[in-house]
């Protein structure tokens, strides 16, 4: 190795650098490349949980306000986190007034044409912010905290829990969707093996914003101190490409 290694320095001397470049490059694109790809995802039609989405959502029309104000007029006050190109927004009662947050600077432009298309609800410019420190959102003053496929990019996940009980009001409610780590290893177990593997090479965290194929996230929701948690394990129906993500998780839990 040590001859190879003398025997190639020019070349590794060259080389390195310029992956190096190239590493940094992509690094810089990538928050761009991620938001292009969602609207690109989603404006044909070809985001996941359609379906799950509009009868997860459903219920959010019986939820009454804490806000006495809001409660006059039947509204409530949503909080999204990680809104992304704002798609869940179509599922929001009429009235709605709905806080929009993302750590990803490049989607406001998206987000503003988003809102062009919400006449029925109550829309502010989008919160640039991390998820894991929501300074600008104060205690118990949420109705609902909305968040969707999210929780698999994220550094620490118990922390943004921690928020999110913090800025709920008493019996608010939290709506999550993700795709988890496959949890019927009898039958899918190969499925386990390859999500891991995928976690190892970090091929899929590097495309897809940090992303995890790997996480059991219903374990952190359980035990971040929510009165109850009404969780489904189920199986998104996607595209092969995707179908390392098709293991999936969607419930409710209460403050």
């Amino acid at each position: 190795m040590v001859l190879w290694c003398h025997d190639n320095l020019f070349t590794i001397i060259t080389i390195v650098p310029v992956l190096w470049v190239i590493r940094r490059l992509f690094y810089r694109i990538q928050p761009r490349w991620f938001v292009y790809f969602l609207h690109l995802f989603n404006s044909n039609g070809l985001g996941p949980f359609k379906e799950e989405s509009k009868d997860h959502f459903a219920s959010l029309s019986s939820i009454v306000s804490h806000d006495p104000e809001l409660r006059k007029k039947k509204a409530i006050r949503i909080l999204e986190i990680g809104v992304g190109t704002g798609v869940n927004s179509c599922h929001y009662p009429d009235g709605s007034h709905l806080v929009a947050v993302d750590r990803n600077p490049h989607l406001k432009s998206y987000w503003e044409n988003c809102r062009k298309r919400l006449p029925n609800i109550h829309t502010g410019e989008l919160l640039v912010a991390s998820a894991e420190n929501m300074e600008q959102i104060a205690d118990n003053s949420i109705d609902v905290v909305v968040v969707t496929l999210m929780l698999c990019s994220v550094p620490d996940i118990d922390t943004i829990l921690r928020e999110i009980l913090r800025v709920l009001a008493s019996g608010g409610k939290y709506y999550f969707i993700e795709h988890i780590a496959e949890f019927d290893l009898q039958k899918h177990g190969l499925r386990r093996k390859l999500q891991d593997v995928g976690h190892w090479l970090g091929f899929w965290s590097f495309l897809f914003d940090g992303c995890h194929m790997n996480r059991d996230i219903l374990t952190n929701i359980e035990r971040a101190g929510f009165s109850s948690v009404d969780a489904q394990k189920f199986y998104n129906k996607t595209w092969f490409i995707f179908s390392l993500t098709s293991p999936s998780l969607k419930g409710i839990a209460t403050k």
